[in-house]
C-alpha cells in the first residue's frame, strides 16, 4: 500500500572548486546530490514478457550512510503520466527490515522516509517494487530483422525511466540484473553471468553481476536472440561478441578486430582494465556506440562484414571509455569532457600507435574542421558547462573534438613522456572513483612541475578561437630571422601558448626548431641563424589548434 508524506524539497549540494588560483572555477550541474549517502549495490530483479511491454521490477538497494542525521533517501524514477501516454513507473511498496516504510513518488522522484535518522557508517537495505511501461531508457521493439528485442538506452540520464536509482554519475555503484524472460531469448548485461536457469512455463532466469562500481548510465541490458562468440582472452578476461543470428558471420568477423590490441595498448600505457570481461554487442537502441561498462552496445547497422574504418574507430572509442568515463568518471555532468574529450583523443593515440602518424594527423585535421564549423554557429560555447540545465546539451562536437585537441595541446606543452606519466598517475588515483577537472589538472601539474591554470582556463572555461597572422624576414647583417606574430581573432579572446617555429635551410638538413611563448596580441621574436632560411614554418608538428597566415617579406 502506498503511503503518503509531505513533499520534501531536496537540498542541492552546490560546490565550487578553486583550481590552482582564485580566477578558475569548476561548475556544478543542478542535480540534487547528497554526499552523505553512498549506494553500494543495486540488484534489479526484472520480469519481461512477449505479451506486453510492461516490466515488473523489484530492486534491492544497499546503502551506506556517511554521516549522521540523514532523514530521507532520494531516488529517481519516472512517474506514470498522461503526458507520457500512460507510460512510466508506478511504485507499489518499499520495504526495509521486513517492514513497509513511508515514501512518496511524485515529480519523477522517490523520497523514502527513514524510520530513524541515520548515523555515520550505518548500512541499510531497501526493496522497491514497481512496474510500468518505459517511455524511453529501455527500448522494447523489433530489430531490423523483425525480431522482438529489449535493449537499454540510458545515456545520459534516461535510466530513471525504468530503473529506480540515483541516476547521476556522482554516486557509482555495483549492480546486478536478475532477468526472467521467455527462454527463446538470451540476456546480456554488465559483469559476469553467474546463473542461467530454465524455469517453468517456458521462462528463463539469467543473473549478471557487476562487481566494480560504475555510473548509472553505464548499466546495460540486452535481451534478444544472439549468436555469441568467445573471441579471445585478455589478462584472463573474456573478449566476447554478441550479434543477431542473421549477422553471425559478418559480426564475428567485424568485432574480432581490433578489440584485443586496443585493450593491450590502453592497459600498457594507462593502467589496468577495470572490469571482468569485455563484450561487443549489436543492438537497436543506439545509433553509434554506447560505452556501457564491460558490455558495449553498437548500432545494429554497425555490422557490415568489411571491418570498415568508421566502425573500427567507434570500437576503439568505446573501449577507450572503459578507462575514461567508466573507470574514472566525472563528478558532474558539467565536466563531461573528462569522458568524451579523453575517449576521442585516446582513440587517436591508439590510431597513431597502430596505424601510423599520418592516420593520427588526419584525425586531428578532421577534428579541427568540426571544431571550426561548430564555433561559427556557437561562438560563446565553453567546454565546461556553467550549471547545465538541459541534458540534451550535455555534449557537442566541442566536448569531443575540441576536448581531444586540448589534451593534444597539453601533450605538446609538457612533452609526451610527462603527458603519459600524468595520465597514469591520474588513472591510478581515481580508478573506479569520480574525478573533477581540478583533480586532473593537479595530477598533470605535479608530474610536469608547471602551472597549468592559464592553459586550462583559456581552453576549457572560455570560448574563443586562435588565429595568427604574421611574417618573417632575414637580416643578413645581423644574421637573424625577425618574426612578427599577431593574434588576429576578433572574438575578444587572447591566448598564451608555446608555439614551435621551424627554420628550414634545405631539404636534406633537419630544421632548427624553436619554441616561442606567444602571449600578446602583437609579438616580435628574433632567431639567430648563420644563413638565410629557405622557409620558416609555424607549428610544424601540429601541436596547436589554430589558423594562421604566415609569409616571407622583404
Amino acid at each position: 500500500m502506498k503511503k503518503s508524506i509531505l513533499r520534501i524539497v531536496g537540498v542541492l549540494c552546490v560546490y565550487a572548486i578553486s583550481i590552482i588560483n582564485s580566477s578558475l572555477f569548476a561548475f556544478t550541474d543542478n542535480y540534487p546530490k547528497n554526499p552523505k549517502i553512498d549506494i553500494t549495490n543495486y540488484a534489479f530483479n526484472i520480469k519481461l514478457s512477449d505479451t506486453t511491454d510492461e516490466i515488473i521490477c523489484v530492486v534491492t538497494i544497499d546503502v551506506n550512510y556517511l554521516a549522521d542525521g540523514v532523514a530521507y533517501l532520494r531516488l529517481d524514477l519516472i512517474n506514470t503520466s498522461t503526458k507520457l501516454e500512460n507510460k512510466g513507473m508506478t511504485v507499489s511498496s518499499i520495504i526495509s527490515d521486513g517492514k513497509e516504510i513511508i515514501y512518496s513518488h511524485e515529480n519523477d522522484e522517490i523520497l523514502i522516509e527513514l524510520p530513524e535518522k541515520s548515523y555515520k557508517n550505518q548500512t541499510s537495505q531497501y526493496t522497491v517494487s514497481y512496474k510500468g511501461i518505459p517511455a524511453t531508457g529501455l527500448k522494447i521493439a523489433d530489430n531490423k530483422y523483425g525480431d522482438r528485442t529489449f535493449f537499454s538506452d540510458n545515456w545520459p540520464n534516461k535510466g530513471r525511466n525504468w530503473l529506480a536509482m540515483v541516476d547521476h554519475p556522482y554516486d557509482k555503484s555495483k549492480c546486478e540484473f536478475i532477468v526472467t524472460a521467455p527462454n527463446h531469448y538470451q540476456v546480456v548485461s554488465n559483469g559476469l553471468k553467474i546463473e542461467e536457469t530454465d524455469l517453468e512455463n517456458g521462462m528463463r532466469l539469467t543473473h549478471w553481476k557487476q562487481s566494480v562500481p560504475i555510473a548509472s548510465w553505464l548499466y546495460v541490458l540486452g535481451v534478444a536472440k544472439f549468436a555469441v562468440k568467445y573471441v579471445d582472452k585478455f589478462e584472463g578476461k573474456s573478449i566476447e561478441t554478441w550479434v543477431y543470428p542473421q549477422d553471425r558471420e559478418a559480426g564475428f568477423y567485424d568485432f574480432a578486430e581490433p578489440t584485443k590490441k586496443v585493450l593491450e595498448f590502453y592497459s600498457s600505457y594507462i593502467g589496468p582494465f577495470s572490469y571482468e570481461r569485455l563484450a561487443n554487442i549489436q543492438s537497436n537502441s543506439v545509433s553509434g556506440g554506447m560505452e556501457a561498462a564491460s558490455a558495449i552496445l553498437y548500432s545494429e547497422k554497425s555490422v557490415k562484414g568489411d571491418r570498415n574504418e568508421r566502425w573500427r574507430n567507434v570500437v576503439i572509442h568505446e573501449i577507450a571509455h572503459q578507462w575514461f568515463g567508466n573507470a574514472v568518471t566525472e563528478y558532474d555532468w558539467d565536466e563531461v569532457w573528462l569522458s568524451e574529450g579523453f575517449a576521442t583523443y585516446f582513440t587517436l593515440l591508439f590510431i597513431e600507435h597502430e596505424y601510423g602518424r599520418d592516420a593520427f594527423t588526419n584525425g586531428l585535421i578532421d577534428s579541427k574542421k568540426r571544431v571550426d564549423d561548430f564555433y561559427k554557429k556557437n561562438p560563446k560555447y565553453t567546454i565546461i558547462h556553467d550549471n547545465l540545465k538541459d541534458m540534451k546539451d550535455v555534449t557537442s562536437s566541442q566536448t569531443y573534438q575540441k576536448g581531444s585537441w586540448i589534451l593534444h595541446m597539453l601533450r605538446g606543452k609538457i612533452g609526451t613522456e610527462l603527458f603519459w606519466k600524468g595520465i597514469r598517475a591520474y588513472y591510478k588515483k581515481y580508478k573506479d572513483l569520480n574525478a573533477t577537472v581540478a583533480d586532473f589538472i593537479r595530477e598533470m601539474e605535479i608530474v610536469s612541475g608547471q602551472d597549468l591554470s592559464q592553459f586550462f582556463e583559456q581552453w576549457l572555461y572560455k570560448p574563443g578561437t586562435l588565429k595568427y597572422e604574421g611574417d618573417w624576414k632575414y637580416d643578413v647583417k645581423k644574421k637573424e630571422v625577425k618574426i612578427r606574430l599577431n593574434q588576429v581573432q576578433n572574438d575578444g579572446s587572447l591566448f598564451k601558448m608555446p608555439l614551435e617555429i621551424a627554420v628550414y635551410h634545405n631539404e636534406k638538413q633537419k630544421p632548427l626548431i624553436k619554441t616561442l611563448q606567444v602571449n600578446e596580441k602583437a609579438n616580435t621574436f628574433y632567431i639567430t641563424v648563420d644563413s638565410e632560411p629557405e622557409k620558416v614554418v609555424l607549428d610544424p608538428n601540429m601541436w596547436i589548434l589554430m589558423d594562421s597566415e604566415f609569409r616571407k617579406v622583404k
